[in-house]
């Protein structure tokens, strides 16, 4: 028998609303038989709006209160954006679904420069992440680079209010909200790799419900699951934290997983690279990754600024 009904949880804000119509969508087109609710949960991300995120805690503050809800039995799942997903998952939780994903680059929208490249110099850019400020200042050491904090919609209102020249934000969310006639520059990948997982949507339920669970895999997008397990191998192993800058981005070509990978530090130094292979090796791949980079100078970019990466060899390395 179908449950008598599937809570889902989900932050409040337009994003994770829309993201969460998605879900729906999905759910009642493959299984028709089972109510759905929805339940919207404040976290503390959404509400400490004063501070730039990586100084109160980082990206487990938009998702605590939720796995707590779906532990408590309030929630049978939980809609996320991947990207908030820190990537060491509680021993009682599964991500047990992504959606396809959507596109993964960062845009630049501004109001005096159609690119990165042209904004004039000392431009004002808005952004709260640590991983594109650190490509910024690698391509523009000369911008002014200050935090912004928000939803999307708060962003480009401080954006046109004349606050900043510019600011990044990724292209999934202004997709999604039907915003993307802001954007003046898809970033290219050569220049602004993503955050780990940006631009999926995850569904997470507890472990031991195998009922939900069951129902939920129905979703699943597979190419999409192998590359986020990627790259969540190739952040968790490196095990920095919301201050430090690293970013990654795979793809799934039929039986090939490519991933890309950056480690840099505060002053925009980076180191990067990319390995290929086999689809079913996803996991070792992006583990494997971030072990050559962290090798080949990463380690002591993170130490620069006080990060003691996870891997073995980290203490001892520089």
């Amino acid at each position: 028998m179908p449950p008598s009904a599937l809570i889902i949880g989900t932050r409040g804000s337009k994003l994770a609303l829309a993201q969460t119509d998605l879900v729906q969508a999905e759910l009642r087109q493959r299984r028709p038989d089972v109510p759905l609710k929805v339940l919207r949960i404040s976290t503390a991300g959404d509400r400490i709006q004063d501070r730039p995120l990586a100084e109160v805690g980082g990206k487990a503050l938009f998702v605590a209160e939720i796995e707590t809800a779906l532990r408590e039995g309030r929630i049978q799942l939980a809609v996320h954006s991947a990207k908030d997903i820190p990537s060491d998952l509680p021993d009682d939780m599964r991500i047990a679904a992504c959606l396809p994903r959507a596109d993964a680059h960062d845009v630049l929208i501004s109001r005096v420069s159609d690119s990165i490249a042209s904004l004039p110099p000392g431009a004002i850019v808005g952004t709260s992440s640590p991983r594109r400020a650190c490509q910024l200042m690698a391509l523009r050491p000369d911008l002014d680079l200050r935090d912004i904090r928000g939803n999307v919609d708060t962003r480009i209102a401080k954006l046109h209010a004349g606050n900043y020249d510019a600011i990044i934000l990724a292209a999934a969310g202004l997709s999604r909200l039907n915003l993307l006639h802001h954007v003046t520059q898809i970033v290219p990948f050569d220049e602004m790799l993503p955050c780990g997982a940006q631009g999926a949507i995850a569904i997470e339920v507890c472990a031991d419900d195998t009922e939900t669970m069951a129902i939920i895999t129905q979703l699943d997008h597979a190419p999409t699951s192998t590359a986020i397990s990627g790259e969540r191998a190739f952040l968790s192993t490196i095990g920095g934290s919301c201050n430090s800058p690293l970013a990654a981005y795979a793809t799934v070509d039929q039986q090939t997983f490519t991933i890309s990978g950056m480690i840099g530090d505060s002053r925009g130094r980076t180191v990067h690279s990319t390995l290929s292979g086999a689809v079913w090796d996803a996991t070792a791949i992006g583990i494997k990754l971030a072990e050559q980079l962290l090798a080949g100078g990463g380690a002591d970019l993170l130490k620069a600024d006080g990060v003691v990466a996870r891997w073995p060899n980290a203490e001892a390395h520089g």
